[in-house]
């Protein structure tokens, strides 16, 4: 097992979302961890917000952190924003798969509604390009005897969810790549694990949860009654990188809508 001394490189894909932004500002709290924090089309508002309130609350004032843009439905997009994190942070240690689509359609109501272009570019981006980061990534972190990789995937993968059909089978296709990797690696110091949230405020997957009716109504499915809340997420990522004998494993964070 290397040292655990120096600090590690956390890569997380759509960082300025909500469970994304949760996740970042969690690590800038532990102090040991630099921060390559990816995005597609957030402006540079947006990410100047971010960067603020990492440094608000980062225990060290030594915290590197950097932005790099990428569609992930274009694999050498994903490739080079790889590259461009590495050479300007380091190798990857911790990578969370965090950033995902519902290819611009929620609550689909027949599979007829939705091309299988919007499916495919879903699998892309929710799912392939975690898979190409992930094959990236683990060279350094099997050398190294250390890393983490955790998917963002969803109570969807399941249920079927509220989404649709693209959505949902992107993410159940993340589940069995996790339990293949993390058998694979199991001995090698590298833990694959997953996190399975329900309906979380803050994100755009549930079509008009931005509405306060509809979040009421949506709140009414989940047994603790109310919505999630990134934080409640980006705390069980930070468990799962903790936790070393943790891995393949897919934990629901769902307030106990799916009992599994």
């Amino acid at each position: 097992m290397a040292s655990t001394s120096k600090r590690k490189v956390v890569l997380i894909t759509g960082a300025t979302g909500g469970i994304g932004k949760a996740t970042a500002l969690a690590f800038a709290k532990e102090g040991c961890y630099d921060l390559a924090l990816h995005y597609n089309s957030a402006n540079e508002q947006t990410r100047n917000k971010l960067a603020t309130e990492i440094k608000d609350v980062a225990e060290s004032s030594s915290i590197n952190f950097a932005f790099f843009q990428a569609d992930l439905g274009n694999y050498d997009s994903v490739r080079q924003m790889h590259k461009q994190a590495t050479c300007e942070l380091g190798d990857i240690d911790i990578l969370f798969n965090n950033a995902g689509s519902n290819g611009g359609q929620s609550g689909v109501q027949s599979l007829a509604d939705v091309p299988i272009d919007v499916f495919e570019q879903s699998w892309r981006i929710n799912t392939g390009s975690g898979i190409l980061l992930a094959q990236l990534c683990l060279p350094h972190m099997e050398a190294q005897g250390w890393g983490r990789i955790i998917f963002d995937s969803s109570v969807a993968a399941f249920t079927g969810g509220v989404v649709g059909p693209h959505y949902a089978s992107s993410k159940s296709a993340q589940h069995g790549f996790v339990h293949w990797l993390a058998n694979n690696v199991a001995k090698k110091g590298v833990t694959v694990n997953a996190v399975a949230p329900a309906l979380i405020g803050g994100t755009n997957m549930i079509g008009d949860a931005s509405d306060e009716e509809a979040q009421k109504k949506i709140a009414q499915r989940i047994p603790v009654g109310r919505l999630g809340r990134p934080e409640e997420v980006a705390e069980t990522v930070m468990w799962m990188v903790k936790v070393a004998y943790v891995t393949n494993k897919v934990i629901g964070v769902d307030g106990g809508y799916y009992p599994h």
